[in-house]
């Protein structure tokens, strides 16, 4: 059963920001243009369905990109551009948290917060930091990206357990890489044509991963934005080689147009199938929930106080 649930917070992590393109070498031009900046925030909802169990909620998502001041973000980063100093980096915030029906089924409540510090010029990913919380266990966990190096270093404790030391993996890499927060904002900023296959590059706890991806398909689609055009991803996150060491399909989808936003994802497993959909997109003028800080260590307030005020924006299809 601790497979099970251990597979399970995988697939619902996974599935919504583990699709992203590391294909190209060259750079991504920092601009105001890229679709999620200076601020945005995306909100998901999960179903499960299994047998006789049809969609049922089990768990919310939250995504948020925002700017920081390069000299707060990158005291201890190693900057993937050395050839220039950006103003600002991105960071990027990922909140996935169980619901009512989820601890019912699995016996488990879950929470997982991360956070990815990116260089804006290379969208090159330079830190990483997650708190796993599983039940009354609750983990912390930091990778530091040396690019002029090539070498990732992951370390994570355990707060409640102060015997158990610290558990460090270290993986070499080449060219661009990502985590898997930073990989999908990174695809936004990529175009997405139909037949185009490429491989995804792409950091978790220490390993580096190498995944297949395909573009098969086009077509238009009902979503909380209204009717809009959207392409379907194929992602190989299963099996022997992938993030995921089980059985399994992985299918997203992206709008076409210049916002790229992933409006919908299906996983099918061993535990059964799980949609996860877009709900809400969210921006404001002043960088939203900047002013909540970083991603703390357990026991401290996360909240931070309140951020601004956040705008809605109902985003309508103008496509025909």
């Amino acid at each position: 059963m601790n497979r099970s649930r251990n597979l399970l917070i995988a697939i619902l992590w996974l599935a919504t920001v583990g699709a992203g393109f590391a294909n190209a070498q060259k750079s991504v031009h920092a601009n105001s243009e890229r679709p999620f900046e200076p601020g945005e925030e995306l909100v998901y909802e999960a179903e499960f369905s299994r047998a006789l169990l049809r969609k049922v909620d089990v768990a919310d998502f939250r995504f948020t990109a925002s700017r920081t001041p390069s000299n707060e973000s990158n005291k201890n980063s190693h900057s993937t551009a050395p050839q220039k100093t950006p103003t600002y980096s991105l960071v990027f915030k990922g909140d996935v948290s169980s619901k009512g029906f989820f601890a019912k089924l699995f016996n488990l409540r879950f929470r997982e917060r991360m956070e990815s510090t990116v260089d804006p010029i290379s969208f090159g990913v330079q830190n990483t930091k997650r708190v796993d919380e599983q039940g009354k266990r609750i983990r912390s966990s930091e990778a530091v990206f040396n690019h002029v190096a090539g070498k990732v270093v992951w370390t994570e404790t355990e707060p409640g357990n102060p015997s158990r030391p610290p558990r460090t993996v270290s993986s070499p890499f080449t060219g661009p890489v990502q985590d898997i927060l930073s990989a999908i904002y990174y695809l936004r900023t990529q175009p997405l044509q139909v037949g185009k296959t490429l491989e995804l590059v792409i950091s978790d706890s220490g390993q580096v991963y190498r995944i297949p991806i395909r573009v098969v398909e086009k077509k238009r689609m009902n979503t909380v934005l209204g009717k809009v055009n959207a392409v379907r991803l194929e992602v190989g996150l299963f099996g022997p080689r992938g993030m995921i060491d089980s059985e399994g399909q992985f299918s997203i989808w992206f709008t076409e147009d210049a916002r790229r936003l992933p409006v919908s994802a299906r996983v099918k497993s061993e535990i059964g199938t799980f949609d996860i959909k877009l709900k809400k997109v969210l921006r404001n003028s002043s960088q939203i929930q900047s002013a909540q800080g970083g991603l703390r260590m357990p026991g401290e307030n996360l909240g931070g106080g309140a951020g601004p005020a956040v705008v809605e924006v109902e985003y309508l299809s103008r496509q025909q």
